[in-house]
């Protein structure tokens, strides 16, 4: 039995890419730059016209990818791509599965890349190679940063992390990201966009009693964002405020709570938690 895997596995290893007669693999990405360590959400779509139902991820390696960077270097993989499953496609029908591979490829680096992905088809035999996605990783210019300890019960050392503000230029869009690591900055535990914000913007970090980051920075000519993250890199909060007679601040009362002061808070369908809709405004009620 453990010959016929092995030649099996010889065998898959020694196909060449093909169309599999009516199945086709697409990669599409939410974007073409990434911070490092950002998660990186591949997203493969297959499409099945072969007439038959087509039985995906009973094996171990039945999706695999190759990332490429400069000189057509293959990327080291840090850890394999386990999406075992038993997946039925019926035929004209489409289905994607998402793989993040920013924990399973060394992506540390800046630079182009370029990445594919082969799906193998054991019912036939054959692989089908999807069509090429080049993305790039990019460095973050650092805007601020502070060590903080992990908010805990007992009264023992506590663990100590890194909040740390980057700025990433997404060609003529600026993006504010966060990133989360411990005191060293040798493991991160999450890198993650905030949102666009303006060239003048200078953001305005506060920390609370229990660790959590609060965030105020402008993303219009008069209009601000104001968020509220977790210690494990969680979005608890989110709101809008506009610039009227005064301009927002983050201020800080007596009990260590950090509030929004000044300006006008503008509800929108984005805010956390997520308001709740009236159908009728203070007006139509007192009619």
């Amino acid at each position: 039995m453990k010959l016929l895997l092995t030649l099996l596995g010889c065998w898959f290893a020694c196909l060449p890419s093909v169309m599999a007669q009516g199945v086709t693999v697409e990669l599409t990405l939410d974007q073409e730059h990434y911070l490092s360590r950002e998660a990186l959400v591949v997203k493969v779509r297959i499409t099945n016209y072969s007439g038959q139902t087509l039985e995906l991820g009973k094996e171990e390696d039945w999706l695999t990818f190759v990332i490429e960077g400069g000189n057509n270097h293959a990327v080291a993989r840090l850890a394999q791509v386990s999406v075992k499953a038993d997946y039925r496609l019926d035929s004209s029908r489409t289905g994607t599965i998402p793989v993040d591979l920013a924990s399973r490829f060394d992506l540390s680096r800046p630079g182009h890349y370029k990445v594919t992905a082969t799906v193998k088809v054991a019912q036939w035999r054959q692989a089908v190679r999807s069509d090429t996605r080049s993305f790039d990783i990019i460095n973050g210019n650092k805007l601020w940063e502070q060590d903080f300890g992990m908010p805990q019960a007992t009264n023992s050392v506590p663990e100590v992390r890194k909040y740390a503000l980057l700025q990433g230029n997404h060609l003529k869009e600026l993006k504010l990201y966060l990133r989360v690591s411990d005191a060293a900055e040798t493991q991160v535990y999450r890198v993650f966009p905030i949102g666009p914000m303006v060239s003048v913007s200078k953001p305005e970090p506060q920390l609370d009693k229990y660790s959590n980051l609060h965030i105020l920075y402008q993303v219009g000519a008069r209009s601000f964002s104001y968020s509220v993250i977790s210690p494990d890199g969680l979005i608890i909060a989110k709101e809008t405020h506009d610039f009227s007679t005064t301009r927002p601040v983050l201020r800080a009362d007596l009990d260590g709570r950090i509030r929004v002061m000044g300006g006008t808070r503008r509800r929108t369908p984005n805010d956390l938690p997520h308001p709740l809709n009236s159908t009728l405004s203070s007006d139509d009620k007192s009619q």
